[in-house]
C-alpha cells in the first residue's frame, strides 16, 4: 500500500508545480500590459467596445461554439459507449480509423471542405464552420471519453439491463450521470476548440454580419501599421469567456483529463 504523502510532501509538491507554472504565465501577462500602452486603458479598451462589432461578433461566436458543444458531446458519448462498452465486429479497425483525424490538420481539408460549402449553399452559414469543427475534435475527446467508459466497472451497467434499461437507457441513467468530469472535458475543449477557431469563419462566413470574435482584432491593422495596444485589449477581451469556462469547469475538467488518459 502507498503511504499517505505528509503535509510537508505536499507543501513541496504545490511550490514545485507553482515554480513550473510561472513561465506559462509570461504570455497573460505581457498582452495584458500591453493593452495598457499607448492611448490607455480606458481608450483602448473602449476602443474595441465602440469601434467594432463586439457585441454581434461575441454572439456569433458563442452560437457557434453551443453548435460545436452539442455536436461533439453527443457524437463523443454515443461513440465512446458504444466503443467503451459494447461489442460489435470491426470495432478496433472502426475505432482506429477515426483515431486518424488527430493527426489531420483542418487546414489540409481546407480545399475540399470549400468545395462541399460551395455545391451545398453553405456560405454565411452558421454549419459550415460548426460541421467541419466539430468533425475535427470528435477524435480527441472519443479517445479520452471511450478510455474513461471503459473504467466504468460491467456490473454497475448489467444491473440497469437486469432493471429493464435498454442499452440508450443505461447510457442516459447510469453512464452520462457518471461521466461528468468527461463531460467538462468535452464542453471545455470544444468551447476552447470553437471560440478561438479564425480561418474557418474568415473563409465561410464573409458576410460582416456573421464575423465571429476572433476577427476584431484585424479592425485596428492596416496595410501601413497597427495600432497594438488596442490588438491586445481585443485579444484580452476574447480571452475571458475562455478563462471563466475553464475556471468554473476546473475540478471537473482535471479529473476528467487524468482519468481518460489513464487506459
Amino acid at each position: 500500500m502507498f503511504e499517505r504523502p505528509t503535509r510537508a510532501t505536499r507543501w513541496i509538491a504545490q511550490i514545485v508545480a507553482t515554480l513550473l507554472a510561472i513561465p506559462f504565465l509570461f504570455p497573460l501577462v505581457a498582452m495584458v500590459s500591453k493593452s495598457f500602452e499607448g492611448a490607455g486603458f480606458f481608450a483602448n479598451y473602449s476602443a474595441v467596445i465602440t469601434q467594432t462589432p463586439l457585441l454581434r461578433s461575441t454572439i456569433n461566436s458563442a452560437i457557434i461554439s453551443a453548435g460545436v458543444i452539442a455536436l461533439v458531446y453527443a457524437c463523443t458519448m454515443l461513440a465512446g459507449y458504444a466503443f467503451g462498452k459494447l461489442r460489435f465486429r470491426g470495432k478496433k479497425l472502426v475505432f482506429t480509423a477515426i483515431l486518424v483525424g488527430l493527426v489531420l490538420p483542418t487546414i489540409a481539408l481546407i480545399v475540399p471542405l470549400f468545395i462541399m460549402v460551395d455545391r451545398f449553399g453553405l456560405f454565411n452559414n452558421y454549419l459550415a464552420v460548426i460541421l467541419p469543427l466539430a468533425t475535427t475534435i470528435v477524435p480527441f475527446t472519443l479517445l479520452l471519453a471511450r478510455n474513461y467508459m471503459s473504467s466504468i466497472p460491467d456490473e454497475v451497467l448489467e444491473a440497469a439491463q437486469i432493471d429493464g434499461c435498454t442499452s440508450f437507457g443505461t447510457l442516459l441513467r447510469v453512464v452520462i450521470p457518471l461521466a461528468k468530469p468527461i463531460t467538462a472535458v468535452i464542453v471545455v475543449w470544444s468551447f476552447l476548440q470553437a471560440w478561438n477557431e479564425f480561418f474557418l469563419p474568415l473563409l465561410f462566413l464573409q458576410d460582416k454580419s456573421m464575423q465571429t470574435v476572433t476577427t476584431i482584432p484585424l479592425y485596428f491593422t492596416s496595410t501601413y501599421g497597427s495600432d497594438q495596444p488596442k490588438i491586445f485589449a481585443a485579444l484580452v477581451l476574447i480571452c475571458l469567456p475562455v478563462v471563466v469556462t475553464y475556471l468554473l469547469l476546473q475540478r471537473f475538467f482535471e479529473k476528467g483529463v487524468s482519468a481518460g488518459a489513464i487506459k
